[in-house]
């Protein structure tokens, strides 16, 4: 172990939030599951196993966990294992960063090395197969293993790099939950498009009869399916009715009711097919009648061709089953075969 502070005067990490070096004047959020860990948050005026809880505890163990976010993680004093990533080098701590099953397993396998009478370990963190791990995310999760302070950094635009980076460290349960939630509540009007792309970047094994079942593999994991499931809610219950199409043309409001409409043509008409025949067909989706589903689909069809369907080789067609809806389902059915190549005749 290295007894001496590090002599680079620079933030550890060398990224542009300075290894999630933002101005944290407020520490309270930092020390609450230190709190917890240490027996910090017991309210109990009677000994416990004859002693009783000093007064200044939790402002000592405050005191802790500040200077080791500080003077460790900020600053990589003392450090005994460079950690790289990225383009990034960071002098942190094997025994903060043994908190990460991910981190642990590295280290195991990464000896020590002597070097000017000090023992430091090299571990090398390889992200290229994890495109959803951006700097800043990792950044933020690595900070988490020293204080939650780390919370506090997370926003919309990264907290889908921060889950992943948790999802992926391990061992961080309480910040995945965070930055799952803040995922969630950034699903909005103006970022559906984009959470669209993003579930349909990973990969499924889905013949596309049916809303596929994310893999267990991705580094999500489990959230990667609540995720999946929320832009799916999103696209069927939330954003008809943000748009004020569910109502009949005779109650909808003049200004926002058929301009919402149009809103929701060009985003279902940028919607994979498998998630726009799900959509569409369920019985959830409130756009009026059988019928004005049926106008609705086959104008988002039209869109499609010129657009997200246009050169895939498949013709998107909706038919309307009369009496078909039975109150169990919808009437209308979207589907999707293959065209024609036309045969040429060859002349002998």
């Amino acid at each position: 172990m290295s007894s001496l502070p590090s002599s680079s005067g620079s933030a550890n990490g060398h990224i542009a939030h300075a290894n999630g070096a933002a101005s944290h004047t407020n520490s309270e959020a930092g020390v609450e599951s230190a709190e917890a860990s240490l027996g910090g948050s017991q309210s109990s005026e009677y000994p416990v196993n004859g002693f009783s809880q000093p007064p200044y505890q939790n402002a000592h163990n405050e005191e802790i966990i500040n200077h080791l976010y500080q003077a460790g993680f900020q600053t990589g004093h003392y450090s005994d294992t460079i950690l790289h990533v990225h383009k990034n080098v960071y002098r942190l701590h094997a025994i903060i960063l043994s908190r990460s099953p991910f981190l642990a397993h590295l280290m195991s396998t990464s000896p020590p090395v002597s070097g000017h009478g000090l023992q430091q370990r090299a571990v090398y963190v390889n992200l290229d197969q994890e495109p959803e791990v951006t700097e800043e995310g990792f950044a933020i999760a690595l900070g988490y293993l020293y204080s939650a302070i780390s919370l506090n950094l997370i926003r919309p635009h990264n907290a889908r790099a921060v889950l992943a980076a948790g999802c992926l460290l391990g061992g961080m349960e309480d910040l995945c939950r965070h930055s799952y939630e803040a995922c969630r509540q950034s699903i909005t009007v103006d970022t559906i498009g984009n959470w669209v792309e993003f579930i349909d970047s990973i990969p499924s094994s889905s013949d596309g009869t049916a809303t596929p079942d994310l893999p267990k593999t991705s580094i999500f994991g489990l959230y990667a399916q609540r995720l999946k499931d929320d832009v799916f809610h999103f696209l069927v219950d939330t954003l008809p009715e943000l748009l004020d199409v569910h109502q009949p043309p005779s109650e909808r409001s003049p200004v926002s009711g058929p301009h919402g409409r149009d809103v929701l043509l060009q985003i279902y008409s940028r919607v994979p097919f498998e998630m726009f025949k799900t959509a569409v067909e369920s019985p959830s989706f409130r756009v009026g009648s059988d019928q004005a589903r049926f106008k609705f689909a086959k104008e988002a069809i039209e869109l499609r061709k010129r657009g997200i369907a246009r050169g895939s080789g498949a013709e998107e067609t909706v038919v309307l089953a009369f009496g078909g809806g039975n109150g169990a389902g919808s009437s209308v059915h979207i589907t999707r075969k293959m065209r024609k190549r036309p045969l040429w005749k060859v002349n002998a």
